[in-house]
């Protein structure tokens, strides 16, 4: 009898709105689940680019040439956690890898004119260049991504309200110091040497020279001319 009453109770339009209502979420299931053809999907996101005009900050002048140029790639394992809380509750591991390259130049611009000699024949040219060096890595975006990332509860929590803009850069600069390091053990230098030789041995050669001596290392200082004290002249005592 109560419930009739209820029922009785229950105005017209609550009936209607509820009705629609719930007409409304089967709708989004349907079209969220694709069960009803041709329906759109209302959870479907959509991608617009807003981003500005790219600004020029400068411009250099490239007085180097790149000699060689390495791939790497390396899986950074970084976890932070609490020291008296378990990883489920405070807590993050992170798994990323990063692909990047480094590139070895030798720098042109500083070679003086004293580390280029010709012979009186113009047949002979010797060329003294500072050694190759590495550049720094650049990542490749679309080739380093996260494998997977752990997360305490304080931690999503943390996210939801924020962004996590900073460990996506430390994960980027730790990948960068990884590559650094293992471009440093490698032979790239070595290989940017031995091409810029063979570069400039043909450029040379176009230009008449029979032979080229392309040598690396710091410019040979001169040495200094040894100092002659002068000596005093001989002075003679009278004696008594």
């Amino acid at each position: 009898m109560d419930a009739q009453n209820t029922v009785t109770r229950t105005p017209w339009w609550a009936r209607i709105a509820v009705g629609l209502a719930g007409l409304l979420v089967l709708l989004l299931l349907l079209g969220r689940f694709h069960l009803l053809p041709g329906l759109p999907d209302p959870f479907a996101e959509r991608t617009e680019d807003r981003s500005g005009p790219v600004l020029l900050k400068s411009i250099q002048d490239m007085n180097r040439f790149e000699g060689a140029s390495g791939n790497f790639e390396v899986v950074v394992d970084l976890q932070k956690d609490a020291k008296y809380l378990p990883d489920i509750v405070h807590g993050e591991r992170t798994l990323y890898v990063g692909a990047g390259s480094v590139n070895a130049y030798v720098d042109l611009g500083s070679v003086g004119s004293d580390a280029v000699k010709v012979s009186d024949d113009r047949k002979t040219a010797t060329i003294r260049l500072p050694h190759a060096a590495l550049e720094r890595p650049s990542l490749d975006p679309e080739h380093s991504y996260i494998v997977s990332q752990q997360r305490g509860f304080f931690d999503r929590v943390g996210d939801f309200f924020g962004s996590d803009t900073g460990n996506a850069q430390q994960l980027s600069i730790l990948a960068s110091q990884k590559i650094q390091d293992a471009a440093r053990k490698t032979e790239l230098t070595t290989r940017a040497e031995a091409n810029t030789r063979t570069m400039l041995e043909h450029m040379l050669t176009s230009l008449g020279f029979s032979q080229v001596n392309v040598t690396f290392g710091p410019a040979t200082q001169p040495s200094p001319s040894p100092t002659h004290s002068a000596s005093a002249s001989p002075s003679t005592s009278a004696t008594s």
